[in-house]
């Protein structure tokens, strides 16, 4: 009985911590094997570019301007950008993208207020 919130604490520790850390390994794991010559690719300095060379596994050749690629160790890619021109649709299946727009115009709130937007804050 003595060791039970002991015992609660290592689970809150497991569930907080070691859990995330583990999923956000597997995802970058995933986005790392996902890579080919030619994907626009985000890197962790906030860098945009596309993939140019994937000689060595531990490093990537990104081409960030016409004629100037750079090497960086895999680690260093965040992401795997959509291709230019290519639009993003739902991301989860019944998922709907709703566009303003196209939806019609947004009510609007008239009411007097202290806000730009007519709203009392």
């Amino acid at each position: 009985m003595e060791l039970f919130p002991l015992l609660l604490l290592a689970l809150a520790f497991v569930a907080l911590i070691v859990l995330p850390a583990r999923a956000r390994k597997r995802q970058q794991t995933q986005t790392q094997s996902a890579l080919a010559i030619g994907v626009p690719v985000t890197m962790a300095g906030g860098v945009y570019g596309s993939v140019a060379g994937l000689d060595d596994p531990a490093t990537i050749q990104v081409q960030i301007a016409p004629g100037v690629v750079v090497t960086y160790a895999r680690q260093a890619v965040i992401q795997v950008r959509p291709a230019a021109g290519e639009v993003p649709g739902p991301l989860a299946t019944g998922e709907t993208v709703v566009d303003p727009a196209v939806d019609g115009p947004s009510v609007r709130d008239d009411r007097p207020g202290d806000g730009p937007s007519g709203k009392t804050l």
